[in-house]
């Protein structure tokens, strides 16, 4: 039996609050488990998408998925 790979889950305040559909750098890195340079550089190659809004740079919980299942199958 194959196990279910986990999903990336959108962190709330409160059961009342709407999911958050961007992570700060911080959260996004922590989400996929590497530190905020590693982040900034697969950013920087195109790697992984960013979004910015003003001079805020945030992740989008669709993108970090898709950039995971990007890089399953071959180590």
């Amino acid at each position: 039996m194959t196990a279910k790979p986990p999903t990336i889950t959108t962190p709330t305040a409160g059961p009342d609050d709407p999911p958050k559909l961007l992570l700060t750098p911080r959260r996004a890195a922590e989400a996929l488990s590497v530190c905020e340079k590693t982040l900034y550089n697969l950013t920087r190659r195109g790697e992984l998408p960013a979004v910015k809004i003003g001079r805020a740079v945030r992740y989008a919980l669709s993108d970090l998925q898709a950039f995971i299942d990007g890089r399953k199958g071959g180590a």
